[in-house]
């Protein structure tokens, strides 16, 4: 998957003070990450909280995202659950003509065994119309795909093409692309080792805090994917305090503070997340101002 190498970002979904979706914002901050180098967007992932959206929100965001981009970036469209024949259904019966592949959560809640990891996605392989990426996160799912069951998807379903890696541990992100086919995309799924993913081989990073830094982020994935090691680590240290801010309180709080720093959007969030608090809000402020000294 060449369409999906180096930057891509999880949008977030601005909400309006009265908690209504905010297509403006969104329409800004699908420009300001295109014009950033921003190389491809996923919409409906953890960060645009598409679990509190209802089907008609859905909709208007992923409307609104297909006619800013305007065909310029490839999507990825979330469609994640525990219900693996609901879920079918729901790949069978989405329009998926403007996204470039599908981003689908390991099953949450149930934790079910790696045999029951593999024969849902192997479901979902049967019916997608478009290539498949495994989204890994163990912190929020209960339950760690294990590098043998994603090689073995690998290998035996031909239109899952990649994995978004969100387990933190290289040494599984190095075991993956030791064994992996050649076509098979490597993407890390974490800030924190987007470019550690990229410097033993990966392909790139799905990022949260790439929509705010669109530029420095693209940047310091490229300088990585280039050899270029020293400026890709400086521009690592830049980052890596606003890393860790954006998550201390969660996602989407804490990069949806930032942006408003930025004046992209507001700072709300639907139950049962909550804003940022305003101790939180404060240090972003301060990072932002640093980095960017023209935005204080």
């Amino acid at each position: 998957m060449k369409e999906l190498e180096g930057l891509g970002v999880a949008l977030a979904t601005p909400f309006t003070p009265e908690g209504e979706p905010d297509l403006v914002a969104l329409a800004r901050l699908v420009t300001h990450c295109i014009d950033g180098g921003v190389d491809y967007l996923v919409v409906m992932g953890t960060t645009g909280e598409a679990a509190t959206l209802d089907k008609g929100e859905k909709e208007q965001v992923i409307s609104t995202v297909i006619d800013t981009n305007k065909g310029r970036l490839p999507l990825v469209l979330g469609i994640g659950g525990n219900n693996t024949r609901t879920l079918v259904q729901e790949f069978q019966n989405t329009d998926l003509q403007e996204f470039t592949a599908i981003l689908t959560v390991s099953p949450y809640y149930n934790k079910p065994t790696q045999d029951g990891i593999f024969k849902h996605y192997q479901a979902l392989a049967k019916v997608a119309t478009k290539p498949i990426v495994i989204y890994n996160v163990p912190s929020r799912t209960g339950s760690n795909v294990l590098p043998e069951t994603i090689l073995k998807l690998a290998f035996s379903c031909p239109n899952i093409c990649g994995v978004k890696e969100a387990s933190g541990d290289l040494g599984q992100i190095k075991e993956i692309l030791d064994g992996k086919p050649s076509s098979f995309a490597v993407i890390s799924g974490d800030d924190a080792t987007a470019l550690d993913t990229v410097l033993l081989g990966g392909q790139g990073v799905i990022s949260v805090l790439g929509q705010g830094f669109p530029e420095l982020f693209a940047e310091m994935i490229q300088s990585g994917s280039e050899g270029e090691t020293q400026k890709a680590r400086e521009l690592e240290t830049s980052l890596k305090e606003g890393m860790d801010l954006i998550f201390e309180e969660g996602n989407p709080s804490g990069i949806k503070a930032l942006l408003h720093r930025l004046e992209v959007c507001s700072l709300e969030v639907r139950l049962p997340l909550v804003q940022a608090t305003v101790g939180l809000q404060s240090k972003i402020n301060r990072y932002v101002d640093q980095l960017i000294p023209s935005n204080s």
